[in-house]
């Protein structure tokens, strides 16, 4: 009966973190672009041993192609933010040291935001003796 139930093809996933390190661009056989970065998502939570709150990491590999990918690599550099659209995708490799199949997952960015121009401006039109209600970039968990 399971044939039947026909399932919504769902596979949407949305990030705001920042680079680990610099885009890197490749070219296919074919000369398609495609660039290949790694971005570091917080989520703060509170421990509920301790009561203390504490700070999780995910490293999520992200891949962009054709003009995309080589706007990624003019404009951001590590740390650089961004806001990621796209899908989980899984890839099959071969490792080069042991020769055996390996397997990853990875987002395939369909929509790539670079937030430093935005930020830049935000911090520029903001006075420094702003009132409290001003949000310090440096405390935003990203």
């Amino acid at each position: 009966m399971s044939g039947l139930l026909r399932l919504p093809e769902q596979n949407q996933v949305t990030l705001t973190g920042r680079l680990t390190r610099d885009p890197e661009v490749f070219f296919t056989p074919q000369g398609t672009a495609k660039c290949w970065f790694s971005i570091a998502v917080n989520q703060n939570y509170k421990d509920k041993a301790s009561g203390e709150w504490k700070e999780q990491v995910s490293y999520i590999p992200v891949v962009v192609w054709r003009q995309a990918a080589e706007r990624c690599k003019e404009k951001l550099r590590k740390g650089s933010p961004v806001h990621i659209e796209g899908r989980l995708r899984s890839r099959e490799f071969e490792d080069k040291k042991s020769g055996g199949k390996r397997t990853v997952l990875e987002v395939e960015a369909r929509r790539v935001q670079f937030l430093e121009r935005a930020q830049a401006q935000a911090q520029a039109q903001v006075p420094a003796e702003a009132s409290s209600d001003a949000v310090d970039m440096d405390e935003v968990p990203f």
